[in-house]
């Protein structure tokens, strides 16, 4: 009988081989029969536990060998395995009066890498989502310029473009946390969060187009949603980082970030990189309109509230372990975890398996850009015990990511936005993790 073994099986059989040709012809039988028992045993024990249709695992060949696959045009526009159909955006009902005004949260607990599939990003909504032919949509900048222009989608797209990596965040990311631990998964406390390859014009290239006068000093962005979402925008950061942007993760804009033109101020208030862009006005003064006077303003211990905190500060989660990924028994794992800034780089990331009483320093991982995603890991061996795992990001400004008390003492609780404090969970003996929070 011809037996068929895969590489991790031919590599254990060969090592066994290898160790009995070093002992005595003698000794060399009673080894091979004890090492190959250990082998099947080892087999078996990765079946078991594995919980696969034993005929598909090693040393069987499995059924995907002995059969075709569908063509290249069965799936024109690709999608994901079946098998990682519960990877996907979730809402929380009770979090908003309805779903034309409404968030749902990107699972960054099954994200590899930086980049967020654009199938995946945040969504956040006013209005809903309109539906945009881009054949008819224009983009007016007017106001305090020299020449005013209407721009057509092909108009635009002609400009010199380039792309950039950066995160985009609601400010009210975690919002929910102010008073007390409340929502039971990663996915909700901070998954109002992504990060993508934006492709776009430089606001700062059509101002010079229109030719932006002196006097201007702020910039309004108008979207074309029935909100008629809009914010007021510093002349420095438009001709700074601003993008109009027309293209995310190499395509175009899905309908529910913009299409077929967005706003994007990297680092800041997700709210302020206006989606379904139709209209730009240079102007002297901010134009205080609803969303940047009752709407995200922070509400201070003494009754006031802050406005035009545009910048989303020093942050960090730890993906795994977490209430979606509890440990599977005792052994090495590879915690790992995200943290951002919109200041810049992330410098530095620190981890704590006891609730903040001692550090140790992260290895980070990948890229590491301005104003993107950084992903950081820490190996580690759990032997069963309890733990509060926290992580603690520094950026290059050498700002550093507060206590849940240090914030609280300047913000108080009144706020639900620009949430950034250290954030705590709970490994229980078992290996479920749950949210928690400590002072």
């Amino acid at each position: 009988m011809t037996r068929h073994y895969n590489s991790e099986t031919a590599r254990l059989l060969g090592v066994i081989a290898d160790e009995a040709n070093k002992l005595p012809v003698s000794d060399r039988r009673d080894f091979l029969r004890k090492g190959v028992a250990m082998a099947g045993t080892a087999i078996a024990a990765a079946t078991a536990s594995g919980g696969a249709l034993a005929s598909n695992l090693p040393p069987n060949i499995p059924a995907s060998n002995r059969s075709l696959g569908p063509g290249v045009v069965t799936n024109p526009y690709g999608q994901p395995s079946r098998f990682e159909g519960d990877v996907v955006r979730r809402t929380v009902p009770w979090l908003t009066a309805n779903k034309i005004s409404s968030i749902s949260f990107s699972p960054l607990q099954e994200l590899s890498g930086i980049i967020t599939p654009n199938g995946l990003v945040f969504e956040r909504y006013h209005a809903g989502v309109p539906t945009i032919d881009p054949s008819e949509h224009r983009l007016m900048i007017h106001g305090l310029v020299e020449r005013p222009i209407v721009l057509t989608m092909d108009e635009l797209m002609r400009f010199p473009s380039t792309s950039l990596i950066r995160f985009i965040e609601c400010p009210a990311n975690g919002g929910m946390e102010w008073r007390g631990a409340q929502m039971e998964a990663l996915q909700f406390t901070h998954g109002m969060l992504s990060c993508c390859e934006w492709t776009g014009v430089p606001l700062s290239t059509l101002l010079q187009e229109v030719g932006a006068k002196p006097q201007g000093k702020w910039v309004l962005a108008e979207g074309a949603d029935g909100a008629a979402m809009s914010r007021s925008i510093p002349i420095e950061k438009a001709l700074d980082d601003t993008l109009v942007v027309f293209a995310q993760n190499g395509e175009a804009l899905r309908p529910e970030q913009g299409y077929p033109v967005r706003l994007l101020n990297p680092g800041w208030e997700g709210n302020t990189s206006i989606k379904w862009l139709r209209r730009i006005e240079v102007g002297d003064k901010p134009w205080f309109h609803r969303e940047e006077t009752s709407k995200y303003t922070d509400l201070m211990p003494d009754g006031k509230a802050r406005k035009f905190t545009w910048v989303q500060e020093t942050n960090s989660v730890i993906t795994s372990p977490c209430p979606e990924k509890p440990l599977r028994g005792r052994g090495r794992y590879e915690l790992e975890g995200l943290a951002w800034s919109g200041r810049g780089r992330i410098k530095r990331v620190d981890v704590s398996f006891d609730g903040g009483v001692s550090w140790q320093q992260a290895r980070l991982k990948g890229l590491v850009l301005p104003k993107a995603l950084t992903r950081f890991s820490f190996e580690w061996s759990w032997k069963g015990n309890p733990a509060l795992l926290q992580s603690r990001a520094i950026d290059e400004t050498d700002y550093v990511q507060p206590t849940l008390t240090q914030l609280r003492q300047v913000r108080g609780v009144e706020s639900i936005y620009h949430k950034n404090a250290i954030h705590t969970w709970k490994l229980a003996a078992d290996g479920t993790v749950t949210n928690v929070q400590i002072d």
